[in-house]
């Protein structure tokens, strides 16, 4: 039988002191689903609440910013219109049968970082997963979801084990582009804190790392060998 991955991704938000909206970033989404698709495996996209999601304006190929222009592949999504109408009407991970599907897939983005704490039914829902030994990957700041999961003992999922995600150097470098301060913690720092192996490449580099059935990805560049890596998985 083929394979299925939950797709989720954060729903929209605004940045509390930088007052620009926030969502998901395409890359981030929309590289898995290629691999996924050339891979022939199935997945439906979800987020916590349900409803529209929306792109990081700036991961948008086609945002006058013409910071993500270079990102061609994501740029054949975004033009597909019958493709984006998914995007208007996620499930909610309440209405999700984790019964219906063999991995998990937390996509990144600036909204995680605002919206993942108290996103419970996400928390429950990737645990699950984890504990029933089905992959179970973030990426990105959606490994920002991992500072927030505790099994029934207490412990942080990410006690002791190896995981990447977006780097203190990779965050001095957003802040610096921006002239700002972006994120509200990072991700690197608050896992370290709760006994996680954290384990990184060269800023922008893709990279990912698996411990057992737990999958992450650095950054925005790494949804290719992210979802490589979660193939894998699915095929053994």
């Amino acid at each position: 039988m083929k394979k299925n991955v939950l797709i989720v991704v954060a729903n929209p938000s605004e940045h509390p002191t930088l007052h620009y909206p926030v969502g998901f970033w395409a890359s981030e989404l929309f590289h898995p689903i290629s691999v996924f698709n050339n891979s022939d495996i199935d997945w439906d996209i979800a987020s916590p609440a349900g409803g529209q999601v929306i792109m990081d304006p700036m991961s948008n190929p086609n945002d006058s910013s013409q910071y993500s222009a270079w990102d061609a592949l994501s740029k054949k999504f975004v033009d597909d219109a019958v493709f984006m109408k998914q995007l208007e009407n996620t499930k909610s991970l309440d209405a999700i049968n984790p019964d219906d599907y063999d991995a998990i897939m937390v996509a990144g983005g600036q909204s995680p970082m605002f919206t993942f704490e108290g996103a419970k039914n996400l928390h429950k829902l990737f645990l699950s997963f984890y504990e029933s030994g089905k992959v179970a990957a973030a990426l990105c700041h959606g490994v920002a979801v991992l500072n927030f999961i505790t099994d029934a003992s207490g412990q942080f999922l990410v006690a002791n084990k190896q995981i990447t995600g977006f780097t203190n150097a990779e965050e001095d470098q957003a802040n610096a582009a921006v002239n700002a301060v972006v994120m509200p913690w990072r991700i690197e720092d608050e896992l370290i804190k709760k006994g996680a192996i954290f384990k990184k490449s060269e800023a922008w580099k893709p990279f990912a790392i698996v411990d057992g059935n737990l999958i992450t990805g650095q950054q925005n560049m790494s949804g290719e060998i992210t979802a490589q890596k979660i193939v894998e998985q699915l095929k053994i």
